[in-house]
């Protein structure tokens, strides 16, 4: 059972998401590259929003990857050449309702490292 805590949390995060969604879109020449963390693993995917389609998705749990930093930069570089195979090399980041510190701003700083534009 949850706690109050942790439902609060939840909850903030969740209204952190709306006000982002309702700001940004994903389309097919700008994709949105929406991130998930959970306490073990991180995963993102390349979001078509207009056509409702995934274009390119990345699970650290397949990688055996790690939910921290290091991981994080690693991921976005395999992340980065699947969406350069795909010929999208601008984006648009949702942060998903997370703070953009730690892993989140790995992950970004990685894809720009790596010849992604956010």
């Amino acid at each position: 059972m949850r706690t109050n805590v942790q439902k609060r949390k939840i909850n903030l995060r969740l209204k952190r998401k709306r006000r982002i969604r309702a700001n940004i879109s994903g389309t097919s020449e700008l994709v949105r590259v929406s991130i998930y963390k959970s306490n073990r693993a991180l995963y993102a995917q390349a979001i078509d929003d207009v056509n409702a389609v995934t274009l390119a998705s990345v699970d650290g749990n397949k990688l055996g990857l790690k939910a921290n930093k290091e991981d994080a930069a690693k991921l976005a570089k395999t992340f980065a050449e699947t969406l350069n195979a795909k010929g999208l090399s601008k984006v648009v980041f949702d942060r998903n309702g997370y703070l953009y510190h730690g892993v989140v701003a790995a992950f970004a700083d990685g894809l720009r490292e790596n010849g992604i534009t956010l």
